[in-house]
């Protein structure tokens, strides 16, 4: 049974996700604002957290980049009324799995909670338990999301560990941006090619000895990339 933490300071939203999610048979716990989410997040184990981004003292942004800069990979789905582009990239690149406007459906939000967690499930069951992977200058861990470069570690979201995954399982191979936005994100309505775009350039800080003149990771113009392996 998954369990499912919701973290939502507006009662009303709160007890409604927590009352649907147990009728589909998820186990849920709740926390009422931001401070107490990222405590319980931190301290505890859950397969997927429900992440209000509008909440006093510590928004779900804060949490969000918290539970990463800590090594936490739980999948996150960032829930808000706000709409903006610039807020959806700024969710995902600080390492949120998905992200959900307000209002939704509960059929869509059900939708968006069995999709993460299948993908989370497939992701597991497709990573190696043991053994690093070197990718140029890299050196990946994908089984416990840790990179190296030249022997020290080096930052890396939990969405630059998936895209990575997902090309290198795909080594030699192009992939559009419309696969990784299906595969990484579960659907392609957003977030844009463009976010895309800025992963691979942080990927390819990490990997490339020479930014200018990529060797590892190839643009194929017009429509993605290739994975050199």
């Amino acid at each position: 049974m998954a369990r499912i933490l919701i973290v939502e300071d507006e009662p009303n939203m709160r007890m409604g996700l927590r009352d649907n999610l147990e009728f589909e048979g998820y186990e849920v716990e709740i926390a009422e604002e931001g401070k107490s989410g990222l405590d319980k997040i931190l301290n505890n184990s859950y397969h997927l957290v429900l992440l209000d981004v509008m909440m006093p003292n510590l928004s779900g942004f804060d949490v969000c980049k918290t539970a990463r800069n800590k090594g936490i990979k739980t999948p996150i789905i960032l829930l808000t009324a706000k709409g903006e582009e610039i807020d959806k990239v700024l969710g995902l690149e600080l390492g949120a799995d998905d992200y959900i406007t307000k209002p939704f459906g509960l059929r869509e939000l059900l939708a968006r909670v069995k999709a993460v967690l299948r993908r989370t499930e497939s992701l597991e069951e497709n990573t190696p338990r043991k053994g690093e992977t070197r990718i140029g200058n890299l050196t990946a861990d994908f089984s416990n999301y840790v990179g190296t470069v030249g022997g020290k570690p080096v930052k890396m979201s939990h969405k630059e560990f998936e895209i990575l995954h997902y090309l290198w399982n795909h080594k030699n191979e192009t992939v559009s941006r419309n696969q990784l936005l299906e595969n990484i994100w579960g659907y392609d309505e957003f977030p844009t090619t463009r976010t895309i775009d800025n992963f691979i350039l942080k990927l390819r800080q990490k990997i490339e000895s020479d930014l200018n003149d990529p060797k590892i990771i190839l643009t194929v113009h017009g429509v993605g990339y290739k994975l050199i392996g």
